[in-house]
């Protein structure tokens, strides 16, 4: 998708409501280009619903270009069974706990969980995450590999 094609739509425009007040609240002048372009390629286009990667310098945005539109996309959308409604998967356990920080706060103003897990995590906050998977799971493989071998 090129930067004239996602000028015709705003990103903002495209973002839940709930979403959208929160990144008023944050006194955001704009989103930057790479949120633009990930908000709308995640949300619109042919790229909607498949398979996108965002790629920016560190510090660019690129993780709010991802979850923005992500949660926007399943707020209020309640699961028929239970789960998490994203995983995403990081090779850090700095970089998970950098992005549960930046998370949290949007994710408690649209009342949607966040749950960190890898193994510095308190296996208490691992148990309620397990017990009540909902939200969004920010887990490194090595924890997924372990979890997942553990329920066999």
């Amino acid at each position: 998708m090129s930067v004239a094609e996602v000028v015709e739509t705003s990103g903002y425009e495209l973002l839940a409501r709930p979403v959208q007040k929160w990144v008023y609240l944050q006194g955001w002048p704009r989103l930057r280009e790479i949120q633009e372009m990930g908000i709308n390629a995640i949300l619109t286009g042919d790229e909607a619903g498949g398979d996108v990667i965002i790629a920016a310098a560190t510090a660019s945005g690129k993780t709010e270009a991802a979850f923005l539109p992500l949660i926007s996309r399943i707020i209020g959308r309640k699961n028929s069974q239970p789960g998490f409604s994203a995983i995403y998967i990081s090779p850090l356990k700095a970089l998970i706990n950098d992005q549960h920080r930046r998370l949290s706060a949007l994710c408690e103003a649209v009342d949607m969980p966040v749950h960190k897990w890898h193994g510095d995590v308190p296996q208490s906050a691992k148990t309620r995450a397990r017990e009540n998977p909902e939200g969004i799971l920010l887990i490194t493989p090595e924890s997924l590999e372990a979890l997942l071998v553990r329920m066999r």
